[in-house]
């Protein structure tokens, strides 16, 4: 329940799941299911609702689902180029205050298209960057912290900027070729919520 000091999305590799549309060596889709943790920095309250103590919204550290599909359009066994389009999930991100002006929790869904960089990409260790761009969506909780009553806030969509780093290892490179493991961080940079 601690604050962060900058949003940050860091997902932790569960399984990488490789779908390969030619022979191993060609490997061109991929196919990414992940499981990690969402950590979000706290934001000051401003305005006449302001709570006088605490004068903060507190994000706790949320359980995130990713999945990504990404096809490969240019490289070789240097560096890669490939186009990808992640989702992020966070369905149930808790929220505290000084006093009942928000939502008991919230759901957080990101879409970013973009690309992805990938250096060595035919070894077992393979580092990489992403860029990419897309909507966020919030969906709020109807009810306020504390049993303050009903939610005034609503559910929004915005735009959202995100960019990643990450390493794709691939112990089972000549046995089992289509699996691996990822470690990534994503940053998104997006809209707020409507509290």
């Amino acid at each position: 329940m601690s604050g962060k000091t900058a949003i940050w999305t860091f997902v932790i590799a569960a399984l990488w799941l490789v779908a390969s549309s030619a022979v191993a060596q060609e490997e061109r889709n991929e196919l990414t299911g992940m499981i990690g943790r969402t950590f979000i920095s706290d934001q000051g309250i401003h305005g006449p609702n302001a709570p006088q103590i605490n004068p903060f919204i507190r994000s706790g550290n949320g359980t995130s689902f990713e999945i990504d599909y990404s096809r490969r359009f240019f490289g070789g066994s240097i560096y890669s180029i490939s186009a990808e389009v992640p989702a992020m999930f966070n369905l149930d991100e808790d929220l505290n205050s000084g006093s009942g002006v928000v939502p008991i929790d919230y759901k957080q869904i990101f879409v970013t298209p973009g690309f992805r960089a990938n250096l060595f990409p035919a070894t077992a260790v393979s580092p990489w960057i992403a860029v990419g761009g897309g909507f966020a969506h919030f969906s709020e909780n109807s009810q306020l912290i504390y049993s303050a009553g009903p939610n005034p806030g609503k559910s929004t969509t915005s735009g959202v900027l995100e960019g990643g780093v990450g390493i794709d290892l691939n112990p089972f490179q000549h046995r089992f070729s289509h699996f691996g493991f990822r470690g990534e961080a994503r940053d998104f940079w997006s809209g707020e919520p409507d509290f």
